[in-house]
Formats: C-alpha cells, structure tokens, sequence
C-alpha cells in the first residue's frame, strides 16, 4: 500500500537474491531486511511483514504459497487486494484486484452503485464488478483498469480529449 509498482520493483532483486526462501525470510534479521526496502513506505511495518509471512509459510504450509483467498488472508501483510493479485497472476485463479485505480475508474464510468461515494468499500466493488462479467476475465479487467487509470483516466486531471471511452463515458470532461 502506498508505494508505487516502479519503486517496488527496485528493490526486489537484491530481496529475492538475498532471501530466496520463505526460511532465509522466517530467519531473517529484521534491521538487514529494512536496510534493503528502506525506500518504500512503512517499510518498517513491511519488513516484519515479510518476516511473519516467512515463518507462516515454512509452518503453516510447508514452504508453499497457499492458492486460496481464505488461506492467503492469514499471511501477514497479506489483504484481499494482494491475494487476487497472487491468485489471478501466479496462479490462473480468477481474482480481481481493487486499487485505487479500479477505484476511480468504475466509479467515473459508474459501473458500480456506490460511483458518488468517495471512499467505497473495496470488498464491495469487487463483488459488484465481477457480479458483471465472466471470472476468466476479472484478472485482465483489473490489469486493463489499472493501466487505463494510470495512462489515461488520471486522478487530478483526466486525459478526457485522448479518451477512447468519452464518447460513452457519464463523466467525460466533468472529472
């Protein structure tokens, strides 16, 4: 939460080359792994994080990720956000990831009940979004909101003249 995908993935290669398994990450110290992830926010949270989520793995579930949304849930660190993401990305399993992109965007198409709201509930948005298409393609969808969000639906100031949906969007050049 609240770190981008860009800054994330900077820091991920020496992580995983240094922490490979969920062991090397259940014995890990915590200070080494803060050291690493010290650009990201709350990395002091995120460290101990992934520190719980390395014991857990190697206990709870014999050094493997879990490929259910009720057993991913128990993960430290680990919300219903990130567990669509692992389901519908390293597993196939259909999932459908809420972000603040998703967010804005269903919301300005108003796709959901709730567009006027602010601050929807994103478990609620989730339901009412895959409620309208197919589970195979709720990964995509996600991924396609995401980077529609990003590239052209911005937050402050929406891209409504290079828009491929103004002509079919409720809010377009109102946002």
């Amino acid at each position: 939460a609240q770190t981008t995908d860009k800054r994330v993935n900077s820091v991920t290669g020496e992580l995983f080359r240094r922490y490979p398994t969920p062991e090397d990450y259940a014995n890990a110290n915590i200070e080494d792994i803060e050291s690493i992830i010290h650009t990201l926010g709350f990395y002091h949270a995120k460290a101990g994080h992934l520190i719980g989520l390395g014991q857990a793995l190697s206990e709870r579930f014999d050094s493997v990720v879990p490929q259910t949304m009720e057993e991913l849930v128990t993960l430290p660190g680990v919300g219903r956000k990130t567990a669509n993401v692992v389901l519908g990305n390293a597993f196939g399993i259909p999932g459908f990831p809420v972000d603040t992109h998703v967010m804005r965007v269903t919301g300005r198409l108003r796709w959901r009940s709730d567009w006027r709201i602010r601050r929807s509930d994103p478990v609620k948005v989730e339901k009412e979004i895959c409620a309208c298409f197919p589970p195979e393609e709720w990964t995509d969808l996600s991924h396609r909101l995401i980077l529609f969000g990003r590239a052209i639906c911005h937050a402050r100031k929406p891209d409504c003249a290079d828009c491929p949906l103004a002509g079919t969007c409720p809010s377009f050049a109102v946002a």
